[in-house]
């Protein structure tokens, strides 16, 4: 961080023009809770909660199946994609959204969450895994025309953000939206 922060100043920035994401809060404002967990009945009271304190609900599980469970039944405004832990099939990617998903998002206008943070602080092969399934994720999300984010712990700088998305394939309409 503070080597990259060295040389940003060697080459004659001054240090108002870089952001120093270490000290920022984090991203999540206060009217926003996320909700995890693999009891769809807890999950479904907390999300109630929630709604009665008007609040912005993400909702983040590793199982599939609870996340087409609680996207049928239940309004959430954001479903957050966890991929660090997740398995590849021989033959194809598991990114954990398919067009069925898609479809249903779409009908209950959920934005598709992308974690900041399973990026950065991921290693190098699992790093370059977990772009492949997020780009597998944006070329679903554009057929269906679904928002995305990204969401982490740091603040980071806008049009980082939206270079990043360009760069894994998301369409301008989408890197547009982006802003957090």
């Amino acid at each position: 961080m503070f080597n990259l922060y060295n040389n940003y100043c060697s080459l004659g920035h001054t240090t108002s023009n870089i952001v120093r994401t270490k000290f920022y809060k984090p991203l999540l404002p206060f009217n926003t809770m996320i909700i995890q967990g693999n009891n769809f009945n807890k999950i479904r009271k907390e999300i109630k909660e929630a709604e009665v304190n008007n609040k912005k609900i993400i909702f983040a599980s590793d199982n599939d199946e609870l996340n087409r469970k609680v996207l049928e039944k239940e309004s959430i405004d954001i479903l957050l994609l966890s991929q660090s832990k997740r398995k590849d099939f021989l033959k194809q990617r598991n990114s954990g959204l398919n067009h069925v998903l898609a479809k249903i998002a779409k009908k209950n206008d959920v934005i598709i969450g992308i974690n900041l943070d399973e990026i950065i602080e991921a290693k190098s092969k699992t790093k370059a895994e977990i772009l492949a399934r997020i780009k597998q994720n944006i070329k679903l999300c554009n057929k269906d025309k679904l928002k995305m984010k990204f969401y982490g712990k740091s603040k980071r700088d806008n049009h980082d953000l939206k270079a990043l998305g360009l760069v894994l394939g998301m369409p301008t309409w989408m890197v547009k939206n982006l802003n957090q």
